[in-house]
């Protein structure tokens, strides 16, 4: 019979449907057309990210880091921004018609001169640098006062969004919480307030002792799939510290993360033969730190299955594949 388990974090409620589930096995790409059919060049002359293309084709640097002379990742503002960057953050009222200006930031984190590689394939000392990276301009970006949300994320292959192959993710900031993280937010906050203790925590405990859906632990980080994913293979990565700003990770838990991602990423590379994917840094709001009911964390969505009509009509999923056995496939993948 069919569950429906709820997710603490978020209070979804999602179908696992038993009746209807896959094999992990079954979520592989199988139509050759959607594979690269040859390998791609470490460089691509045409591409705006690839060095030697960096004066006239992306010009302008908020922050580089280099070795023995040479770019190792690059963040750039994007050529498209979604929002801007100059102007004052005014809000307006007028009967049902509410508006902000559109300022904020929107850049671009380069995160290899390769052209031809992704995050689970780069030396180990490279996803460093990327999460460095991330942590730099985050601090960075707390410090505009217009600022209120800062959104790393990763797009990786066309279902999840990507329209540049090069490796890159990209940071927005904005002048506004989105009402989602607003919502999940209160929830912990109510969780606190009722149980005296942070839900993350509180998960990451609960699934430490289970064991079933841990994907992989390392000294700081625990990837796992949880109780109630939303989708297939759907996996979070949490800090075993708490703390609920990404800004605050030290340089010892950066190492340890790049192995943690990475080795999570190269599973789903071997595994799901480097399907598309989503990840997201989900941090606290900008002006709110130190607090005892939040805890940031990264989440990994592969792009392998489609939300329909039943989802959209009633913010419900249905998840075909078992949270159990997802992990353990993942995890008996040798890396």
């Amino acid at each position: 019979m069919p569950e429906i388990r709820q997710n603490l974090v978020t209070t979804d409620w999602v179908i696992i449907a038993t009746e209807r589930a896959k094999r992990p096995e079954d979520f592989k790409k199988k139509d050759a057309s959607l594979k690269i059919k040859e390998p791609l060049p470490e460089f691509e002359n045409t591409c705006p990210f690839c060095p030697g293309n960096e004066k006239k084709m992306s010009p302008d640097e908020t922050l580089r880091i280099e070795k023995k002379g040479k770019w190792q990742v690059r963040i750039i503002p994007n050529k498209f921004p979604a929002l801007s960057k100059t102007g004052e953050r005014i809000r307006t009222v007028d009967g049902i018609k509410r508006k902000l200006t559109g300022v904020g930031l929107h850049e671009v984190v380069i995160e290899t001169p390769l052209h031809n590689l992704t995050t689970a394939l780069l030396p180990t000392d490279n996803v460093r640098n990327i999460i460095k990276s991330y942590k730099m301009r985050y601090n960075e970006m707390l410090e505009d006062k217009r600022i209120e949300m800062i959104i790393i994320f990763k797009n990786h292959g066309e279902s999840a969004g990507t329209s540049l192959i090069h490796p890159h993710s990209q940071i927005v900031a904005t002048p506004v919480v989105p009402a989602p993280v607003r919502e999940r937010f209160n929830n912990a906050k109510k969780y606190f307030d009722e149980n005296f203790e942070c839900v993350y925590c509180r998960v990451l405990s609960e699934e430490l002792k289970d064991g079933s859906r841990i994907v992989l632990e390392t000294k700081h980080f625990v990837s796992f799939i949880p109780y109630a994913a939303l989708s297939p293979f759907h996996c979070w990565i949490y800090p075993k510290r708490h703390y609920s700003s990404f800004g605050d990770i030290t340089e010892e838990e950066i190492s340890d993360l790049a192995v943690n991602l990475q080795t999570t990423l190269k599973k789903y590379y071997y595994g799901l033969d480097n399907p598309d994917f989503n990840y997201v840094v989900r941090s606290a709001p900008a002006d709110l730190k130190n607090l005892d009911f939040f805890h940031w964390y990264i989440s990994i969505v592969p792009r392998i299955t489609k939300t329909a009509g039943f989802e959209l009509g009633s913010g419900m999923f249905i998840n075909s594949s078992l949270p159990e056995n997802d992990a353990k496939f993942l995890r008996d993948i040798k890396i």
